[in-house]
């Protein structure tokens, strides 16, 4: 698995450098320098206060003695894991909750939210998408790719009732499958899932704070695709921001099929490219907007997986610490 993650990884490295190349890394370069760096911070800036908010929705779905720092921090290296290591965006997914557990936040609590709000960014990216596609009709009615889209949209949603009938009921069934089973593994297994089932129930009987959740999810993809215009601004590209609605509600619905590719190397770029060419901006700008988002990534990403490996290395030290000292006192016999 990890081997054909990384040639998916390879791949999509090697199709977004050749487009590159196809259209001219200088051309790129020009709209990309275009930016400059008090653009290029303001955009960082924008995004790190988008990751804020995104924390501040996973915080919602937790007990209120949960602190909200665990949600803001775990959110930021969820994001950062899926967007600049080489893994799929469930080990991003993974990372996010491990990070918020070295926060104080409980390891059930930790990964059934995370669940929950995984499964509420999910539904509010279809409504997203959904104005997205709206537009790009009322702008485009003869693009051959409404009709796809639409049921793409109505399949996903089906898929969203299922996860979540799955998150309902299947722990339970799958703990008292294994509850049953006479081997100590199985039992174990067993153990672990309870506590989570129960967090997971305990969410969703708390409806308005999944309500709650949930329309914050829709107002921060809405407000996001801010980044993308100001960025598109800059590089010369007049669009108005419900075009840019359109071009990033649809670049994520791809970026969404295509999760099995880390990064979305290629995927992005020739969403992107494919999208201006629609929308009525070169594949020059349309590259040097991905590249920048990629550059964004780095930037705010490398800080936060170093503060986190240097958490867990401290944990890990500090786990050690009494077992030495108690293997000292008592000696080897």
């Amino acid at each position: 698995m990890r081997t054909l993650t990384l040639l998916f990884a390879v791949g999509g490295l090697i199709a977004g450098t050749a487009l590159v190349a196809y259209f001219g890394f200088s051309e790129v370069a020009h709209a990309l320098f275009a930016v400059r760096w008090t653009g290029f911070l303001t955009i960082v800036a924008f995004h790190l206060a988008v990751t804020a908010l995104l924390g501040v929705g996973w915080h919602l779905l937790a007990p209120r003695s949960a602190p909200l720092m665990a949600f803001v921090f775990g959110r930021l290296v969820r994001d950062s894991g899926s967007e600049i290591l080489p893994l799929s965006q469930v080990g991003g997914f993974v990372m996010g909750a491990r990070a918020a557990a070295l926060l104080g936040l409980p390891s059930a609590v930790a990964i059934a939210s995370t669940i929950v709000d995984l499964t509420l960014e999910m539904l509010a990216q279809l409504g997203y998408t959904a104005l997205g596609l709206s537009i790009l009709s009322a702008q485009k009615p003869n693009n051959h790719l409404i009709a796809w889209a639409a049921l793409g949209i109505v399949l996903a949603f089906l898929a969203a009732i299922g996860f979540i009938l799955v998150q309902r009921h299947g722990f339970t069934v799958i703990e008292s499958m294994f509850g049953r089973v006479p081997y100590y593994w199985a039992k174990a297994l067993a153990a672990r899932l309870a506590p989570i089932q129960r967090a997971i129930h305990d969410i969703y009987r708390r409806r308005s704070a999944l309500w709650s959740a949930g329309f914050l999810h829709f107002a921060i993809w809405v407000a996001s695709s801010v980044e993308a215009w100001i960025a598109l601004r800059l590089m010369g590209a007049k669009l108005g921001i419900g075009s840019v609605i359109a071009i990033e509600s649809l670049l994520y619905a791809v970026r969404s099929t295509a999760f099995f590719v880390p990064n979305a190397f290629g995927v992005q770029e020739g969403a992107y490219v494919l999208l201006g060419v629609w929308f009525g901006f070169g594949p020059d700008v349309a590259l040097a907007l991905s590249l920048l988002k990629r550059a964004r990534d780095l930037v705010i990403g490398v800080p936060a997986l170093l503060i986190w490996q240097i958490l867990e290395s401290r944990r890990l030290v500090g786990g050690l610490i009494p077992v030495l000292a108690n293997a000292r006192r008592t000696g080897p016999f």
